[in-house]
């Protein structure tokens, strides 16, 4: 009886104050939320495709450019970068993946092949029946899900500090609890902002290692938004489905026939150039491989220049297989 009574001593108080603490935690990740949105309102348009809405910026006039964006991040990556303000003289640029900025993600598998079908129907409602891609880091498995999926549509790809091949990770094991059902809700509308904003300084330093944060990028980009729940089930959804989609993909990289331009950060700290980037380019005879010496991941910030010269060469390359040849 004195065990019983005890443990009810201890384990009520310490039931309530966790509940106390996860009540907290929510107020405070709703009201950073509402917060984030506030600051940050929607910049683009919206186009509903199959149920789900998505956030789109649009920019310039001339040839089709697709720019998708990697994981944790949204519009705002590549806005910041400049590349948009540079390739929207001579192209039409359309740019957030579902569940990022203002694009909805309704529950599902959202692998590189799902956002390749939903993207191709966006594009076909935007009147796009030809495109270059350019994807970063995550957003280059949806480029190349895309160029397998359409390959009518896409004319040439960029594909900039991707990930092709699977590894064994920790960076995604520890980043996918809050996409398990049920417990990763818990988690993402309670502990994971808070936690999310004490390691997303560091976090951010190692995407642009060895180099330095741009103060751009650190003056500007919303990071408050990162941190949203929605935003977090999606980062942690696409880092739990990437080792399994880049096993899946590499069966088909010898079935693209359009041009390639892989570009990538001699230092990348995320993603292996050597297992990563040159790879594919050893699978790919016909690509071109650029690599900037000392830079990072986050190559279009880095090397911007490198970024719009690959773009501008993918452009090329499409225009020249598109000319017949002399009989």
């Amino acid at each position: 009886m004195t065990r019983r009574s005890n443990t009810r001593t201890w384990l009520v108080p310490t039931l309530l104050g966790s509940a106390a603490a996860l009540g907290a935690s929510a107020l405070y990740a709703a009201s950073k939320t509402r917060e984030a949105e506030k600051c940050t309102p929607p910049i683009g348009d919206f186009i509903t495709v199959d149920g789900v809405r998505l956030h789109y910026v649009e920019r310039g006039q001339g040839e089709p450019l697709v720019l998708i964006h990697g994981n944790g991040t949204m519009i705002q990556d590549f806005l910041i970068s400049g590349i948009v303000d540079d390739l929207a003289k001579r192209y039409r640029v359309i740019i957030d993946r579902p569940g990022y900025g203002y694009s909805d993600r309704p529950r599902g598998l959202w692998t590189p092949r799902a956002h390749a079908t939903l993207f191709q129907k966006a594009l076909q409602q935007l009147g796009i029946t030809q495109a270059v891609v350019l994807g970063h880091s995550w957003g280059t498995l949806v480029a190349v899900a895309l160029a397998l999926h359409a390959p009518q549509l896409v004319r040439s790809l960029v594909l900039a500090s991707g990930y092709y091949y699977p590894t064994l990770r920790a960076d995604v094991i520890l980043a996918s609890p809050p996409a398990i059902p049920v417990i990763g809700d818990v988690l993402r509308y309670t502990v994971s902002p808070v936690v999310g904003r004490v390691l997303l300084a560091g976090m951010i330093k190692g995407m642009f290692a060895p180099a330095e944060v741009p103060e751009r990028f650190d003056r500007e980009f919303p990071k408050d938004m990162m941190l949203r729940p929605l935003q977090l089930r999606a980062s942690a959804e696409d880092a739990a489905l990437m080792t399994p989609s880049a096993m899946e993909l590499q069966e088909h990289y010898r079935e693209l026939k359009l041009p390639v331009v892989i570009v990538t950060g001699a230092d990348d700290q995320i993603a292996d150039v050597g297992r990563q980037s040159a790879r594919l380019h050893r699978e790919l005879p016909g690509s071109e491989f650029i690599v900037v010496p000392g830079m990072g991941h986050m190559i279009h910030h880095l090397a911007p220049d490198d970024v719009i010269a690959a773009t501008d060469g993918a452009f090329e390359s499409a225009r020249r297989k598109s000319v017949p040849r002399a009989a």
